[in-house]
């Protein structure tokens, strides 16, 4: 088993550092503190007593981590980044309880950004250099700025669709994105000196006759919507109007595609973990659903989808 080490000049006064973990010069643990396994602390960091840290988490130098901040397995902090605790500080002035900020499992924190208290930074997240992150940030989304905007997502390809110089690219037909069934469904279009027509035939061209349909529009442009999965419903999207980026997630493969024309679908089936986010002014989004609405079909915890879609056994 691998040994912890403490350097010499650091000062580490909690028992519970797991094995494998490093602790470098001038940094400070306090007593309450757990740190996990493989986890590397390096110079002048600060880490105090009701926090938790997982398993091979790097903390660069010049980072504190305060009261009330648990950091999940695999996440990486940039240095000089700055947690806070407490939303209105005074000198000498406590709260009951600090809130709670969570970093979940995977996720990148850049250095210089500052985590406001009480925010989860969902798995898989990376938040940009000097980024001030004052909201809940999704699964595998990009933030950067002050405040921090959702700028895209962490995918494993290109982003698929956009308009391009000299009018549609791809003629009739469906793309697969390698995220489940999911596909990107370029649909036909008649032009004449009346105008244009799209047209798509359910159970021909599109995958299933829809019981629902539903419109999102006003969509302020930094907002996300979808977030969840479904257990047994079907959505076939078409951004009638404008453009929003649709991004699909599978639990293994992500792909981003943007839909700005009304010639251009996308297939979501059940058991994808779907997100919209990028929508313009103007976006009217078009959604065909396979089944009334039904609550209890909604999947809105990501670790959730993932422990389900991976074959993990509820925990206890």
């Amino acid at each position: 088993m691998k040994e912890t080490f403490v350097h010499p000049q650091a000062l580490c006064e909690s028992a519970h550092v797991g094995a494998g973990s490093r602790v470098w010069a001038f940094a400070h643990v306090l007593p309450g503190a757990r740190i996990g396994a493989d986890c590397n602390i390096c110079d002048g960091v600060f880490v105090e007593n009701d926090v938790v840290l997982g398993d091979r988490v790097t903390v660069k130098c010049g980072v504190q981590i305060w009261d009330g901040i648990t950091i999940e397995d695999d996440v990486f902090i940039g240095p000089n980044a700055t947690f806070t605790n407490d939303p209105f500080p005074r000198s000498r002035v406590y709260p009951e309880r600090f809130a709670r900020t969570v970093v979940r499992s995977g996720a990148s924190i850049g250095a210089n950004s500052t985590i406001l208290p009480g925010v989860e930074i969902g798995t898989g997240a990376m938040v940009g250099a000097g980024a001030v992150v004052t909201r809940s940030v999704p699964p595998n989304a990009i933030v950067v700025g002050n405040p921090a905007r959702i700028k895209g997502y962490v995918t494993g390809g290109e982003r698929l669709g956009g308009s391009r110089p000299g009018g549609d690219a791809r003629a009739a037909g469906t793309v697969g994105l390698g995220v489940g069934a999911a596909g990107l469904h370029e649909l036909r279009v008649t032009k004449d000196l009346r105008g244009e027509l799209s047209v798509g035939e359910f159970e021909r061209e599109l995958p299933f006759v829809p019981k629902r349909y539903f419109l999102v529009f006003n969509v302020p442009s930094m907002e996300v919507r979808g977030e969840h999965a479904h257990r047994r419903c079907e959505q076939f999207l078409i951004c009638v109007r404008g453009s929003c980026g649709v991004l699909l997630d599978d639990g293994r493969n992500r792909r981003e595609v943007t839909l700005d024309r009304p010639s251009r679908g996308v297939y979501m089936p059940a058991m994808i973990w779907g997100t919209q986010y990028r929508y313009s002014p103007d976006a009217v989004l078009l959604v065909f659903a396979s089944d009334y609405y039904d609550p209890d079909d909604y999947i809105r915890s990501y670790d959730e989808f993932r422990r389900i879609v991976s074959g993990q056994p509820a925990p206890a």
